[in-house]
């Protein structure tokens, strides 16, 4: 699967003045992040076990 047949999401951590947008797309085995102002550029992909521990580490931040 290309990565332009995903479907891409804008992350509920991105700024809401939308300059700072990150978007994500989630399959079985990776979630994939992108810069929302420049999708030319190759996403890259984290494995599923790996994201829910980086989500679980920024909602732990205060003021994250």
């Amino acid at each position: 699967m290309s990565t332009t047949e995903l479907a891409w999401f804008k992350s509920s951590y991105s700024g809401t003045q939308g300059d700072s947008c990150v978007e994500v797309a989630v399959t079985e085995r990776a979630v994939y992040v992108r810069d929302s102002k420049d999708v030319t550029r190759r996403p890259f992909a984290v494995g599923r076990e790996g994201w829910s521990r980086f989500v679980g580490f920024v909602e732990s931040v205060p003021g994250a």
